[in-house]
């Protein structure tokens, strides 16, 4: 057993590796590519904005311009009900030109009355909405041609970055088709089958096992520290784990995660 815990301890720090690789990779490639275009040039294909007040300018402009699509990861869990009737106006308005519009939020919006009854009302408008367990960032795709991200996926209201290269577009549109086709419907039932786990305790098991605090997996879930908790204490109970690095190795061998080797 020690040989084998110790073989997947090596096996997952070798993911997380490849995957922090990965990230820096994109993020200086951004960077970098950034760099050869003078700020605010006309043409740039990646364009950095800078503090609240910039992006929702450069938004409005935006949502002007759009014609045909507009795909979005809403992060952050429960939204500002304030946010929410203010955005509704534009959200008709786009709707009624015949934008065809999808949202994606976060399962932990279940658990709030006011950010459901908008999705709700968002489907009725004629708005697709599903929801997942955890978002890597905000972002906004027009039409397939550019997208907006966040600069700061902990903080989105510092800057942003707009992407209008053909293949990194793709690649983004790519990754929002992927989440879409395994989200859950808004008026899916959530309740998993006796003895199989939820979504959103699948997504906290996989963070777990990755090594990930209860305050990371809470900031990922959209959950309070306290609901994190909750989720990881009763995981380690379901699978009869005295660690967290035996809850990820049990979660393996109990077919609840991949093997590092599929």
């Amino acid at each position: 057993m020690e040989i084998l815990i110790a073989q997947q301890r090596s096996e997952l720090a070798k993911h997380q590796e490849r995957l922090e690789a990965a990230q820096a990779a994109a993020a200086k490639f951004i960077l970098d590519y950034d760099g050869r275009q003078p700020p605010g040039a006309d043409g740039a294909e990646v364009k950095y904005l800078v503090g609240l007040d910039a992006i929702r300018d450069h938004l409005t402009v935006l949502n002007d311009q759009v014609a045909e699509e507009l795909l979005t990861f809403a992060p952050g869990g429960p939204q500002k009900r304030e946010n929410m009737q203010a955005s509704r106006p534009l959200n008709q308005q786009l709707l009624r030109r015949g934008v065809q519009m999808r949202t994606v939020y976060l399962n932990s919006i279940r658990n709030d009355r006011p950010t459901m009854d908008h999705a709700r009302w968002l489907t009725e408008q004629g708005c697709e909405v599903r929801t997942v367990p955890s978002l890597p960032n905000r972002m906004i795709i027009y039409d397939r041609k550019l997208a907006m991200i966040a600069s700061n996926a902990d903080d989105t209201a510092a800057g942003a970055v707009q992407v209008s290269s053909p293949g990194m577009v793709t690649a983004l549109h790519s990754l929002f088709e992927s989440m879409w086709q395994s989200a859950e419907q808004l008026e899916a039932p959530v309740h998993p089958a006796p003895g199989e786990l939820t979504c959103q305790q699948a997504e906290a098991l996989r963070l777990l096992a990755l090594g990930h605090t209860d305050e990371a997996i809470a900031k990922r879930l959209a959950v309070s520290p306290r609901t994190a908790r909750r989720i990881t204490s009763s995981l380690m109970t379901h699978l009869g784990a005295r660690s967290r690095f035996q809850a990820g190795v049990l979660a393996i061998q109990q077919g609840f995660l991949p093997s590092p080797t599929e």
